[in-house]
């Protein structure tokens, strides 16, 4: 079955991102009627703007502060009554180690990663119980069932988010409300060139970064075909379930790992100098911020 976008109100947190404008892209390209949720409310404006159709809405949210989301779907509310179909796609991680970061950042990542689309959700429960058709896609990773040594509190925050969003949805789903989640690897986003240039998570680099367009199709296959998980790369997500049968030996594993996600990183940073999108000065990378 082939899911009808048409007139449907869908909201997409960290819409103005990489994956999140793709994914809006998609649906208002479908006939869907887009809320674009960003902590940035000029960036959410232009997304919106920018989508085919009409009736879309950029709305500035930071989704740290509950009386901002309670303001958010107020006026989804007022304006549509329903949400058809809420995409938690916001998420944040860091090159920080985590001997060296600070405990706010921890809290920070834990907190945006994980509990900010419990809590959305949550909130969120009354427009989707008003639709004929309600749907919660959310956007984990694969680091939600791999551990990724270099940064733990991103695998903290995905393991919890992964684990959360299966109970929701064995919950929800007798109770109307179809719930799942996209688990995608390493996307070539400005979240991930940024983790790139930082010298960040090299585990994150073991195959060439995906497309956004390729987490978007795993985002459609979920609408037409509702389940509790989908995974952008299924022989990815096979490889790392299967490291996961014997935890013990990760860290014999883990050197290996390493080794080709440097190689693969440094191939990816190469690509973004050719791209234009990064630069080499005195031995460092940097971000080029496109125009």
């Amino acid at each position: 079955m082939t899911y009808d976008f048409r007139d449907k109100v869908i909201v997409v947190t960290g819409g103005a991102g990489g994956i999140g404008s793709a994914l809006c892209h998609r649906f208002a390209s479908g006939g869907a009627r887009l809320v674009v949720a960003d902590i940035h409310e000029a960036r959410a404006g232009r997304t919106a703007a920018d989508l085919p159709g009409s009736g879309h809405v950029g709305l500035g949210c930071d989704l740290l502060d509950r009386a901002a989301v309670k303001r958010m779907v107020d006026s989804v509310a007022a304006t549509h009554g329903r949400v058809d179909v809420l995409v938690n796609n916001v998420g944040m991680t860091s090159a920080e180690r985590f001997d060296e970061r600070s405990v706010e950042s921890i809290e920070r990542e834990i907190d945006l990663n994980l509990l900010s689309p419990l809590v959305t959700t949550r909130i969120a429960i009354p427009l989707l119980r008003a639709s004929a058709d309600p749907r919660v896609i959310t956007t984990v990773s694969l680091g939600g069932i791999f551990p990724l040594g270099e940064t733990p509190i991103y695998t903290a925050s995905k393991f919890g988010l992964r684990g959360a969003m299966l109970a929701i949805g064995l919950d929800l789903r007798g109770k109307g409300i179809k719930a799942g989640s996209v688990l995608p690897s390493a996307t070539d986003t400005r979240m991930l060139r940024q983790e790139a240039v930082d010298g960040g998570n090299s585990m994150q680099f073991q195959e060439r970064p995906q497309q956004p367009a390729d987490v978007v199709r795993a985002v459609v296959s979920m609408l037409d075909k509702p389940r509790l998980e989908a995974y952008v790369r299924p022989g990815e997500s096979r490889l790392v379930r299967c490291a996961m049968l014997a935890p013990n030996l990760l860290p014999k594993l883990f050197p290996l790992f390493r080794k080709r996600g440097e190689r693969g990183m440094a191939r990816y940073l190469e690509d973004l100098r050719r791209r234009g999108l990064a630069r080499r000065i005195g031995g460092r990378w940097e971000l080029v911020e496109e125009a």
